[in-house]
């Protein structure tokens, strides 16, 4: 197969940071790392649960708007090796100081100039600003207002990420309202963890996209309503797998969803803690489904269609792509 112009549309800036990456900045402050570490010198974790408390205290080391600049360095220009062209990373003001808006600010304003010094090297880069679920709805607000306090140019979209079972994505609703005044994209992790009824509640938020929504495959019904609203699911298919949501690659259901209509996008989620690479997601989709380089060339293009970019970047990624799929 020959390489293949890629977007993704979910990728967690933390949780694509490198375990090297986590242990050097651990090592510069001559601190004790986190005890979150294999023998193999990869993350450490056993269940969601378990994943989400390394997340975090591998996050915690990243500290200040230096170090997120060059953890987006680091990312983007992994991203660029594997054939991406445009990528939109989760980042939440949680960890960006603390829910502090002149904080957030500072960090924007670096990773902002980090993104277009990336940007000028081919790979391009967009910011869903996220609140955290399980830290809270009020909680979540303050990351809104930041997102909302610096939307436009590279800060183009809010999610809801974190322990998807803890309450209702309607407890949520605010921030979202706020968002989309804003004029700020929207996306809603949803239907991984928790089943069907959590997409549908996802919906009433508004979102033209669904992180993971996996799960809608259990109801017949919610999969029409995705295909016949064109609402477009970021799907992440070694994360599932990795976290045990499916045993393997040939029972996800990416594939049936694809069939009924939906529209899919491939990415990774958190790389580094589930062992994946882009390339990789894409080898075992073709291997396991068949899949031709002109079927990832029409899941791109929903991907195009789907980025919380403006129009001109969104153009010049349809042509990249028209260009690769003629050639």
């Amino acid at each position: 197969m020959k390489p293949i112009p890629k977007i993704e549309l979910h990728l967690h800036l933390e949780g694509a940071a490198p375990p090297g990456f986590i242990r050097g900045l651990a090592a510069e402050r001559r601190v004790d790392p986190p005890a979150i570490f294999a023998e193999d010198g990869g993350y450490r974790w056993s269940g969601f649960r378990d994943f989400l408390r390394v997340y975090e205290a591998a996050t915690a080391v990243i500290r200040g708007p230096r170090d997120y600049a060059r953890l987006l360095e680091l990312v983007l220009a992994d991203c660029a090796e594997q054939g991406a062209v445009y990528v939109e990373l989760f980042v939440s003001p949680e960890f960006c100081g603390g829910g502090d808006l002149p904080a957030w600010r500072d960090h924007v304003a670096a990773l902002t100039e980090t993104a277009a010094a990336m940007a000028a090297q081919g790979i391009d880069s967009r910011a869903i600003v996220t609140p955290i679920r399980h830290f809270g709805p009020d909680r979540a607000r303050r990351s809104a207002l930041c997102a909302a306090e610096t939307a436009g140019g590279w800060v183009a979209g809010l999610g809801l990420a974190g322990a998807e079972t803890v309450g209702r994505p309607q407890d949520f609703a605010w921030s979202f309202d706020c968002a989309r005044e804003a004029g700020l994209g929207l996306t809603c992790h949803a239907g991984e963890w928790a089943g069907p009824q959590s997409v549908r509640d996802a919906l009433a938020l508004g979102v033209t996209r669904i992180g993971h929504g996996v799960r809608a495959i259990e109801d017949a019904g919610l999969v029409r309503d995705l295909a016949e609203r064109a609402i477009t699911l970021e799907v992440c298919p070694g994360s599932n797998i990795a976290l045990g949501l499916y045993p393997d690659v040939a029972r996800h259901p990416i594939a049936r969803l694809v069939d009924a209509g939906v529209r899919v996008t491939i990415s990774r989620d958190d790389p580094p803690f589930f062992g994946t690479t882009l390339a990789q997601e894409y080898e075992r989709l073709a291997d396991a489904f068949g899949w031709t380089e002109a079927d990832f060339t029409r899941m791109n293009l929903w991907a195009a269609e789907a980025a919380f970019c403006d129009a001109a970047t969104r153009t010049r990624l349809a042509g990249l792509l028209a260009r690769a799929d003629g050639a």
